[in-house]
C-alpha cells in the first residue's frame, strides 16, 4: 500500500438494526483526495443485499423512528463552516428533508420512545445576532479556561445544549440552556425525561468532574443523578434503571471504564472481575451498553490488541458473545440477544458489515473487496515479548522478500491507548515502503486493566521508566526473532505520546539513525499553561498530587534532555494542535538546532491533533510522503 492507496478503502462504522430485525443501516466513509475531502452516506442492508441509500456528501448518524417507518440521520454540505444539520426521511427511501438550521449544527440525535419527537445535542453562538463579519473582527475575550479544545476549535464564543425537535419541523425547544457542554442525549424508557452528561461545577475548566443529568421534557431544571466522576456515557436499563460508563474518581485517569449501575446508595459496578475498557479509546459506535428486553446489556470490549463483545446480566455475570484476534468498530442487536450486526477490521481488512445469529457469522458486504485484493496488504506477526514479569504484546510486518530491511518501530499515543489486530493505514504504508515495521503495547496501554495502564503514573521522572524499558525489551526481542531486521538501520516514530515517549528514548538510546516525533508533548512546564487537558494530565501522570511541581515537571520533559540527542528529527505537527500546541514542537524544534541536530518541522496549518486519523485526505498523504521520504534517506532504503 503506497499513499496514494488512502482513497481506495472504504470504513464501516454505526451500524442500526432497523425494527424489522432485519434491515440495517450503517455509515461508508471514504477518502477523496482530489477533491481533498470525505464523502460520508449512509448504506442500508435490505436483507439480500447492500447498496448505497442516501447521497450525502456527508451523511453520519442513522437512527430509525421506533415504529421503523422514519430515519432520522445527520446531513452536512462538505463545505467548510456548513455543519451538520438534522434530517429525516422515509424508511423506503427518497430525499431526506433537513429539519433544523441550529447555528454551530447538531451532533447527536435520538429518537423519543414514542417516535413523536428527537432529542438532540446541538451548539449555538452565545450572541447569535452576530454578523458573521463581526464575530470575525472581534477580539477573542476569554473568561475561563476552557476556551479551546482539539478539533473543536475555539469554544469561549459558544454553548452545547439539549434540544427536543418535531421531526416533522418546527422550532428546536431548547431543554437545557446556559453556558454548558452537554453531550450523550438518551431518553427514559417512559418518554418524560431525558438525560446527558455534562460537567457543570463551577470549577470546570480548571478541575476534571462531569455527572449525569436527567431534564423533563416539559422543561425545568435538570437534576445531577450522581456526583462528580470521570463519566462518558449514560444509559437507562430497560425498566429505568441508570447506567453509566466511566469511573466515580473524577482524578482517576488513567483506569479503566467500567459500567455501573445507579443505586440509592450510589453507582455499583458491573463485572468488575473483567477489569477492561467498556468504552475503547479506539471508539465504538454506537457505544456504550445495547439493551436486551431482559435488562441483560451487551458491549464491546478492549483486551490485549481486540476489540470483542461481551454480555452482561443484571446480576453482573458475564460471557463473551463475538470475539477473536480483531477489532470491532460498531455493533447493533436484537432486543431479543438472537442477532447482531457488526462492523469490524483485522490488520488486512478495513472492515466489512457482519451479521451475527446464535452465534453464527456471516459477511454481508464486499465493500472493501476490491482493496483487499489490489492493495498488497501485508499480514502481521503478533508476539509476546517477557520482560520485567509482564508479557508484552507486539507486532511485526516485514515487506515481501528475503533481504535485510530496516526496523521502523511505531510508538502509540495516549499511553492508554493500544495497537492491535484492526486494520492501520500507517502500518500498511510503512511496510509498502520497504521497512520492517515494529509496534507494541507497552505497560501504561489500555487492553491490559487498571494495574497495567497506571505502571508509568509517577514514574515519568526516572531516565528510564518502566514504559521506556518495555519499549526497548520489545526491539531487542524483535531483532533476535526476525534476522531480516538490520539493527544498524533503525528508525523511531511515534505521535502524541509516541511522539512524547521517541523524545524520552533518543537521549538515552543513540541506536536510532532517524526519528519522526510527532504531536508531541516535549516540555510539561508549557503544556500545563496551553493544552486543553493541560490542567489535569500532568498531575494524573506525574502522580505528585500538586498542580504545579516544577521540578517533576522539568525532569519528566523530553526538552530537558534533549541536548544528549543526535538523532536526524523530522519534527511534524498541526498548527492547531490544541492538545498538544505547536509551541511544544517548536521548543524541541529551537533546541535541536541550535546544538547541531539536523531536524526539519513539518508543520500543517488548520489542522488539529487528529491529522493524521481525521485530517484533510491531501495533508494526510503529503504527511505520508514525507515521513516515508524522511526514513529512506536516513535509512537507505531501497524499493
Amino acid at each position: 500500500m503506497s499513499p496514494d492507496g488512502l482513497g481506495g478503502y472504504a470504513t464501516l462504522s454505526d451500524p442500526q438494526l432497523h425494527p424489522d430485525g432485519v434491515q440495517i443501516a450503517f455509515v461508508v466513509s471514504r477518502m477523496d483526495l482530489e477533491q481533498d475531502r470525505y464523502e460520508r452516506r449512509i448504506w442500508l442492508w435490505d436483507g439480500a443485499t447492500a447498496r448505497q441509500f442516501t447521497h450525502g456528501p456527508a451523511d453520519t448518524r442513522p437512527r430509525w423512528s421506533p415504529d421503523g417507518t422514519r430515519l432520522a440521520l445527520l446531513r452536512a454540505s462538505g463545505e467548510p463552516g456548513k455543519p451538520a444539520q438534522l434530517a429525516v426521511m422515509a424508511a423506503s427511501g427518497g430525499e431526506a428533508a433537513v429539519i433544523t438550521s441550529l447555528g454551530l449544527g447538531v451532533t447527536e440525535a435520538e429518537w423519543s420512545p414514542d417516535g413523536s419527537r428527537l432529542g438532540v445535542i446541538a451548539t449555538e453562538w452565545l450572541e447569535p445576532d452576530l454578523s458573521d463579519e463581526e464575530r470575525k473582527r472581534r477580539p477573542r475575550r476569554l473568561r475561563d479556561a476552557g476556551y479551546r479544545f482539539d478539533n473543536l476549535g475555539w469554544l469561549h464564543d459558544r454553548r452545547r445544549n439539549v434540544y427536543l425537535v418535531d421531526p416533522a419541523g418546527g422550532d428546536p425547544v431548547p431543554l437545557t440552556t446556559g453556558d454548558h457542554r452537554d453531550a450523550g442525549v438518551t431518553w427514559r424508557p417512559d418518554g418524560a425525561a431525558v438525560g446527558f452528561i455534562s460537567a457543570r461545577h463551577e470549577r470546570r475548566y480548571v478541575e476534571p468532574g462531569s455527572q449525569a443529568w436527567e431534564v423533563g421534557v416539559g422543561g425545568g431544571e435538570p437534576r445531577a443523578l450522581v456526583g462528580r466522576g470521570s463519566w462518558g456515557e449514560m444509559s437507562y436499563r430497560p425498566d429505568g434503571v441508570v447506567h453509566l460508563v466511566g469511573d466515580p474518581d473524577p482524578w482517576g485517569y488513567p483506569r479503566v471504564s467500567g459500567v455501573w449501575r445507579l443505586e440509592p446508595s450510589g453507582p455499583v459496578r458491573l463485572a468488575a472481575a473483567l477489569d477492561r475498557n467498556f468504552t475503547p479509546p479506539s471508539g465504538v459506535f454506537p457505544s456504550g451498553p445495547q439493551w436486551l428486553g431482559d435488562g441483560r446489556f451487551r458491549s464491546a470490549l478492549e483486551d490485549r490488541g481486540t476489540v470483542r463483545i461481551v454480555e452482561v446480566g443484571t446480576d453482573g455475570a458475564w460471557s463473551d458473545v463475538a470475539d477473536g484476534e480483531r477489532v470491532i468498530t460498531g455493533m447493533t442487536t436484537r432486543s431479543d440477544g438472537s442477532a447482531m450486526a457488526l462492523t469490524a477490521t483485522t490488520g488486512t481488512d478495513p472492515g466489512e458489515l457482519v451479521w451475527w445469529e446464535n452465534g453464527v457469522e456471516t459477511v454481508l458486504t464486499e465493500v472493501n473487496a476490491g482493496f483487499r485484493s489490489g492493495a498488497g496488504l501485508i499480514a502481521a506477526e503478533h508476539f509476546i515479548v517477557e520482560h520485567d514479569g509482564v508479557d508484552l504484546d507486539a507486532w511485526v510486518l516485514l515487506p515481501p522478500g528475503a533481504d535485510r530491511v530496516p526496523l521502523l518501530l511505531n510508538i502509540h499515543g495516549g499511553p492508554a491507548t493500544q495497537y492491535g489486530f484492526g486494520f492501520f493505514d500507517e502500518f500498511q504504508i510503512y511496510a509498502g515502503a520497504g521497512f520492517g515495521v515494529l509496534a507494541c503495547n507497552p505497560r501504561g496501554s489500555s487492553g491490559r486493566g487498571t494495574d497495567f495502564v497506571r505502571v508509568p503514573v509517577g514514574r515519568w521522572t526516572e531516565e528510564r521508566p518502566p514504559d521506556l524499558e518495555d519499549i526497548l525489551a520489545v526491539v531487542d526481542a524483535a531483532l533476535a526473532r526476525f534476522p531480516r531486521l538490520d539493527p544498524d538501520r533503525m528508525g523511531i516514530m511515534g505521535g502524541s505520546y509516541g511522539g512524547f515517549m521517541t523524545g524520552r528514548i533518543l537521549p538515552v538510546d543513540h541506536r536510532w539513525k532517524s526519528a519522526v516525533p510527532e504531536r508531541g508533548l516535549y516540555s510539561f512546564g508549557s503544556f500545563m499553561g496551553t493544552s486543553d487537558i493541560g490542567y489535569s494530565f500532568p498531575r494524573n501522570y506525574l502522580g505528585t498530587g500538586e498542580r504545579r511541581d516544577w521540578t517533576a515537571m522539568w525532569a519528566a520533559s523530553p526538552l530537558a534532555m534533549a541536548d544528549r540527542i543526535t538523532t536526524p528529527c523530522l519534527l511534524v505537527h498541526s498548527e492547531e494542535d490544541f492538545r498538544c500546541p505547536i509551541e511544544q514542537a517548536e521548543q524541541f524544534y529551537s533546541v535541536l538546532l541550535q546544538q547541531g541536530v539536523e531536524a526539519e518541522m513539518l508543520r500543517f496549518p488548520g489542522s488539529s491533533h487528529e491529522l493524521s486519523r481525521s485530517g484533510k485526505p491531501k495533508y494526510r498523504r503529503e504527511r505520508f510522503e514525507a515521513i516515508v521520504d524522511w526514513h529512506r534517506r536516513h535509512l537507505a532504503v531501497t524499493t
